[in-house]
């Protein structure tokens, strides 16, 4: 027994590519600010500072490509042709998006890491004699 196919309306189709197409650039307006706010933040009087920097716009980097790929998804679910076809492109995303957390995760920890070990030694050289 085969189960019925269902169709998305053509007008609901284009409807739901405009809505997506629009909050794609809805999100590349609030990413462009949030770099501009991160690059303009000055480093230059305290130490910490230019490291949150660098992890920020490494974490700011990372949702970035999350949104885009959530993007992409929404476009495929819209344009795709049946039930079947939008359950194998969630399970690709879900298992792709698993992977890429997993290494942000990875990457972002050793960012951090990093920064806190130069954030101590410059503590460590302020407190020190002279």
């Amino acid at each position: 027994m085969t189960s019925p196919s269902y169709q998305i309306p053509t007008e609901v189709r284009e409807f739901a590519e405009k809505s997506v197409e629009q909050a794609r650039k809805a999100f590349e307006g609030f990413s462009g600010a949030a770099q501009k706010a991160i690059a303009a933040v000055d480093t230059s009087a305290i130490p910490a500072a230019a490291g949150a920097k660098v992890v920020g716009a490494t974490a700011l980097g990372y949702a970035e490509a999350n949104v885009k790929a959530a993007f992409d998804l929404a476009t495929k679910l819209v344009q795709a042709k049946d039930v079947q076809e939008v359950l194998t492109l969630q399970t690709e995303f879900a298992k792709s998006q698993f992977a890429a957390f997993q290494e942000q995760t990875k990457e972002l920890g050793a960012a951090f890491q990093e920064q806190t070990k130069e954030i101590g030694a410059a503590f460590t050289k302020a407190a020190s004699p002279k």
